[in-house]
């Protein structure tokens, strides 16, 4: 089931990717027109190499795709969307084999994030937004791990911009 789920929230993100949709003035409100984005804080502890790099230029990246609100620095911006890393898991997901060997894992990420109205000076959500991928861990696993960390920073990612672009 949860591996339905994964592939299901792929095909979705795909054909988002895919077919450029925009949620422009879907339930952004009118007076916003631009956005900054700090530096992802990783508070993980998980040592992970660049989660906070990767997820902030992915997160840019989705809204600039995305042309909801156009990104910019602080000083300019009319919100602003504040994460933080707060948990880096990876846990075996299924055993087998006679040796019972991990051979699929999962790696989950969970932020906070804090979304504020700069014009109205109000804070629109405080939340905790989680999501995973998971990964064969026995053939090509350091490859596969890479590839399932992109995925689930690609898909807590995809919940922020659905979460203040479409109020999800």
């Amino acid at each position: 089931m949860k591996l339905i789920r994964n592939i299901f929230t792929i095909i979705i993100f795909a054909l988002l990717w895919g077919c450029s949709y925009s949620f422009t003035g879907s339930s952004v409100p009118t007076h916003l027109k631009t956005i900054s984005i700090p530096i992802i804080k990783d508070k993980s502890g998980s040592g992970e190499a660049n989660i906070s790099n990767n997820l902030t230029q992915n997160l840019i990246q989705q809204f600039i795709d995305d042309n909801s609100l156009q990104v910019t620095n602080s000083v300019n911006s009319d919100a602003v969307l504040a994460v933080t890393i707060v948990s880096f898991q990876e846990r075996t997901e299924v055993v087998s084999g006679e040796n019972e060997k991990a051979s699929v894992r999962r790696i989950t990420i969970t932020v906070n994030a804090s979304y504020k109205d700069l014009v109205m000076k109000k804070t629109i959500f405080d939340k905790q937004f989680s999501n995973y991928a998971t990964f064969d861990a026995i053939s090509k696993s350091i490859e596969n791990r890479q590839n399932a960390i992109q995925l689930a920073i690609e898909s807590v990612n995809l919940d922020l911009l659905l979460a203040v672009v479409a109020n999800w």
